[in-house]
């Protein structure tokens, strides 16, 4: 999606949209490789929901210069809300994941 942004924007807006996301992911490895300590797997996931919040603010941004049409930026918002659904639930059932109390 980031591909058809402006070229200005290929380093910035672009960059930052893909680096969230995929922060997101990452955090969401680890917290999953340290589901041994109950503090730092939440930690992780608070993580997670940061980035993943801080995707839907550059999300905002590419719609309000119209790099997003509102299709597309429907689709991704509602991916957005179903990831963030998903993180608060591993947030308050830690134990559904493995993490040792």
């Amino acid at each position: 999606m980031t591909l058809t942004f402006p070229m200005d924007e290929k380093y910035s807006l672009s960059d930052q949209i893909k680096r969230s996301s995929r922060s997101v992911c990452a955090n969401l490895a680890e917290a999953y490789r340290k589901r041994d300590y109950v503090k730092h797997f939440l930690l992780k996931l608070t993580d997670c929901m940061g980035e993943n919040s801080e995707t839907l603010v550059w999300l905002d941004f590419a719609k309000a210069h119209d790099y997003l049409n509102a299709e597309q930026y429907s689709q991704f918002y509602n991916m957005n809300e179903e990831i963030t659904k998903l993180l608060k639930y591993m947030y308050n059932n830690p134990e559904k994941f493995g993490v040792k109390k």
